[in-house]
């Protein structure tokens, strides 16, 4: 193939996918489609950790520890069947969670920043919050 029929095609880019689709499935590949966003599930060790480096202070981290093991044990896809909580901090509805991140629904970095956030001002700290969990079993 000369340098300008190849020029030609990577002008065109249209031309230039169907002719590597077309090469690669006369070769038996199959192309497939990246997912726009790609599911981030994190295990709750993965969790952990995350929650770890963005709180460093020991006893705020101790005390958002304590409320997200008892809310969701760690379980980034934990959902509250009677209220529809979702997520490591179950939020309600999950959804407020959006406002971190559009991957709130698969990722604890996105949950563990929207609870951090949740806790900061509606109690001014994870360990305030986790005080009043204790004294309501909710927060």
């Amino acid at each position: 193939m000369s340098v300008s029929r190849i020029a030609r095609r990577i002008s065109s880019p249209k031309k230039a996918i169907t002719t590597v689709a077309l090469a690669a499935a006369t070769a038996g590949l199959v192309l497939t489609a990246a997912p726009a966003q790609a599911a981030t599930t994190n295990s709750p060790a993965q969790a952990k950790a995350i929650a770890h480096k963005m709180i460093p202070n020991a006893a705020q981290y101790a005390a958002f520890s304590k409320i997200v093991e008892h809310e969701s044990g760690w379980d980034v896809d934990a959902m509250n069947s009677s209220s529809g909580a979702y997520g490591l901090v179950q939020a309600l509805p999950g959804s407020k969670m959006a406002a971190a991140g559009s991957d709130w629904k698969t990722n604890a970095k996105t949950q563990i920043k929207w609870g951090l956030d949740y806790m900061n001002s509606r109690y001014g700290s994870p360990t305030a919050a986790w005080s009043f969990w204790q004294a309501n079993g909710w927060y």
